[in-house]
Formats: structure tokens, C-alpha cells, sequence
């Protein structure tokens, strides 16, 4: 690699971390390659090289995103040693680091808020991470009734609706309020409920 091209790639990821950020915290609609360009002391024409139009920044940040958390989910659920309750503490580790923030949502969460004014691209994004993540929660949560470690009422994916969207909401509602009990409280619960009853 050479170091035009090394710089090229440095400067792209600073670009994708601070937007990732903005959206999370701000929401996309709310800032500016000027923002991204004054916060990096870089020029705009630097960030329209790596990203010509905010269409492909978004959907840039948002297809690392999901590829990240697709490779941490798909290793744990590969792990057969694993037992199915600490899967579910692995995938809700992310929503206590975003509460653990002044103002940090899930990107997926941030961008559906402002959903009807997203570019078509990016709600397609949005709408594959929330039901990926479900699917994932379902594969889990039968995993887990299979293995006799939960014992659910109604069926995996009406439990994995619920688990997501709790934990969604109660980061939402942790930022609004600034109490990190709403995302404890919400995590509490739903591991009481799923766990098998000896």
C-alpha cells in the first residue's frame, strides 16, 4: 500500500467514524460534510473525493456498521460452547456501551427516527439491520428452548420483536431521561423472563 493510498484510507475511516458519530448523536439529517470537514480540519472537496454525495457517506457508515456486528454475532452463534443466556449478554453488551454515553443511540435506531426523510438506499440498510437482528435474536432464542436453557411463552420470533425492540426503546428513552436503570431494568427483565424455571 502505498502512503497516498494509506492516508486515502486513514482519512476515509476518520471520515466514516465522525459521521457515524453525528448520526448517532445528531440524527443524519443534522449535519454537514462542513461539520465533518471543520471537525477533521480537512476541506470538503476531501471528503466529496472519498464520498460524493451524503447518499453514499450514509450508506458507507451504515454497511460498516452491519458489517460489524454481523461478524461478532455470527462467531458467537458459531460458538456451540457457549450457553444461549450469554449469547444474549453478548449481543446486549452494544445498547450498555451506547447507554454508558451522554447521547449515543444504535445507528439503526438514530436513522429509522427520520425514516420517510432517508434516500431510499439507506431505509433499505435500516430495514435489513432490524430484521437481521431479529432473525439472529430468533435463531438464539430457539437455540436456547432447544438446549433447555429458556422457556418462552409464544414463539422465537414474536420473543425476538419484543427483545429488540425493548432494548431499542429503552436506549431511547435512557437518553432522553439520562437513567441508565431504563436500559438495566429492560435487560433485567428479559433475561428473568426467558430463563428456563428449574
Amino acid at each position: 500500500m502505498t502512503t497516498a493510498t494509506r492516508q486515502r484510507s486513514e482519512t476515509s475511516e476518520q471520515i466514516l467514524d465522525l459521521a457515524e458519530t453525528l448520526i448517532q448523536t445528531r440524527g443524519y439529517s443534522a449535519f454537514s460534510y462542513q461539520d465533518i470537514a471543520e471537525a477533521l480540519g480537512i476541506r470538503k472537496a476531501s471528503i466529496h473525493y472519498h464520498f460524493p454525495s451524503k447518499t453514499d457517506l450514509g450508506v458507507a457508515v451504515i454497511d460498516r456498521y452491519i458489517a460489524r456486528f454481523d461478524s461478532a454475532l455470527n462467531e458467537i452463534a458459531a460458538d456451540q460452547a457457549q450457553s444461549s443466556m450469554a449469547m444474549l449478554d453478548f449481543y446486549v453488551q452494544p445498547y450498555l456501551q451506547f447507554a454508558g454515553t451522554p447521547d449515543k443511540v444504535c445507528l439503526s435506531a438514530a436513522l429509522a427516527g427520520e425514516m420517510l426523510a432517508l434516500p431510499a438506499e439507506i431505509r433499505e440498510k435500516v430495514e435489513h439491520f432490524f430484521r437481521t437482528h431479529q432473525a439472529w435474536l430468533t435463531r438464539i432464542l430457539e437455540r436456547g428452548v432447544a438446549r433447555g436453557d429458556f422457556e418462552l411463552q409464544v414463539a422465537p420470533a414474536k420473543v425476538a420483536r419484543m427483545t429488540f425492540g425493548a432494548l431499542q426503546g429503552a436506549l431511547l428513552v435512557k437518553r432522553a431521561t439520562g437513567d441508565l436503570s431504563q436500559i438495566n431494568d429492560v435487560i433485567a427483565v428479559i433475561k428473568l423472563q426467558l430463563a428456563a424455571r428449574a
